[in-house]
């Protein structure tokens, strides 16, 4: 029967610390230390897993939301667009790209009643919008056929509805920006609007402040004869940068390109150095757990100076000793890592669950809407990060064990003998 290498017998007995009765109780302790060590290299690559995953399906899910209402790319003037039909139809004939449709922006204040609130004017094309948001899927009253040109109707975000108040078929005040100049000065221009539908992108941000027109209407208001831009969509989101970058050189200089990534480039910064932050914290959980290692290891080897005696005067070398308590820091540390990973991994798979159980046992909102861009916590587990986490304890584990194993060699027989 073939049996295992003798430091490798040794290093993992010692894992488990079971010897005579004499030291039982001094063995139990050394034992409730290396599980202590185990559990606390856990529950820190848990931590740092779950954060992680956290934080990217955080990124995500915004990204996805505001994407299901922005455009990958947009491309404006600082006036109007001539011929915006033919720009459009050269844009579209252009690789990765798979919708184009016109755009009218700008500001305004919405009013009934005694309730105003600033609103992002947009005009849209209904019959192409669906080629570059998600906005015709977001309808949860009317649809966005009912907006047709010349009967100046329009679309409201979920939470700007509820704020004014308004229901299908009320009417409401839009005042734009641009005024007419009339014999008391310059006045502003309102026009009352009929809701004819709508919209909840679950994107708090866009749902309390976005008004949407015919883009003939709102170039009307704005006194425009032609779209203010086109926005455009692409097949691969992560290649919108390239591809807008490929379509400024090929536009008139007089336009202006934009991808997603620029148009909200301090957000997804930020969020990135948050991650980052994170990742540099809760890293340091995982390094108090190695140092938990390291005294385990110091308590182990000063406890079996007498073994380690015994050993060398039967013709261990050092490099075998050192071998020994090399494998048992690197046990706990495998284990505690391979541990760790399966609990992130079981928190983060099943977050969507075990939140919502939280907040009704203890009848709290981690993520108001109102306060936050989304309102469920949402995950997204990447083999990338898990890969860096499990990887990163081990070998973190492996520095741990280094001045262990090195005292543990340098034991020498007479010395540890001379008072057993």
């Amino acid at each position: 029967m073939k049996t295992l290498p003798i430091e490798l017998e040794i290093g993992l007995r010692y894992t488990r610390s079971k010897r005579r009765k004499a030291v039982g109780k001094q063995d139990g302790f050394l034992s409730f230390i290396s599980a202590i060590s185990t559990a606390g290299i856990a529950l820190g690559v848990a931590s740092l897993i779950v954060v992680l995953s956290v934080m990217n399906g955080f990124q995500k899910d915004v990204r996805d939301r505001m994407l299901s209402v922005l455009s990958h790319i947009e491309i404006t003037t600082a006036d109007s667009m001539g011929d915006w039909q033919s720009l459009a139809k050269k844009v579209a004939t252009q690789a990765h790209v798979v919708g184009v449709a016109p755009m009218v922006t700008s500001q305004g204040l919405l009013s009934r009643g005694g309730t105003m609130r600033g609103v992002a004017l947009r005009g849209v094309l209904p019959a192409e919008e669906g080629q570059v948001s998600d906005i015709p899927k977001q309808f949860v009253a009317g649809s966005i056929n009912n907006l047709q040109a010349g009967s100046f109707g329009v679309v409201l975000g979920a939470e700007l509805a509820n704020m004014l108040g308004a229901r299908m078929g009320d009417r409401v005040n839009l005042i734009v920006p641009e005024g007419d100049l009339t014999p008391a000065g310059v006045m502003p221009r309102m026009r009352s609007l009929q809701v004819v539908g709508i919209v909840d992108s679950g994107h708090y941000e866009y749902d309390s402040s976005l008004a949407i027109l015919h883009w003939q209407d709102a170039a009307a208001l704005l006194r425009l004869n032609n779209p203010s831009g086109l926005r455009v969509k692409v097949d691969d989101m992560q290649r919108a940068p390239e591809i807008a970058q490929q379509l400024s050189a090929l536009l008139p200089q007089a336009l202006w390109v934009t991808d997603w990534s620029r148009s909200n480039r301090n957000w997804f910064a930020a969020v990135q150095t948050e991650k980052k932050m994170m990742f540099i914290i809760l890293t340091l959980i995982i390094a108090v757990a190695t140092f938990n290692l390291v005294s385990t290891l110091v308590m182990t080897v000063n406890q079996k100076q007498a073994d380690i005696a015994i050993m060398r005067t039967m013709g261990a070398s050092p490099g075998l000793i050192q071998r020994i308590f090399l494998i048992q820091g690197l046990a706990i540390g495998l284990m505690g890592s391979l541990a760790g990973v399966g609990l992130g991994l079981l928190i983060a798979l099943n977050i969507d669950v075990i939140v919502p159980a939280i907040e009704a046992v203890f009848r709290v909102r981690f993520l108001p809407r109102d306060v936050y861009f989304i309102s469920e916590l949402p995950s997204d587990v990447r083999l990338s990060d898990v890969l860096t986490v499990g990887l990163m304890s081990f070998g973190l584990s492996i520095l741990a064990t280094l001045y262990p194993s090195r005292r543990a060699a340098k034991v020498q027989p007479a010395e540890a003998l001379r008072y057993e």
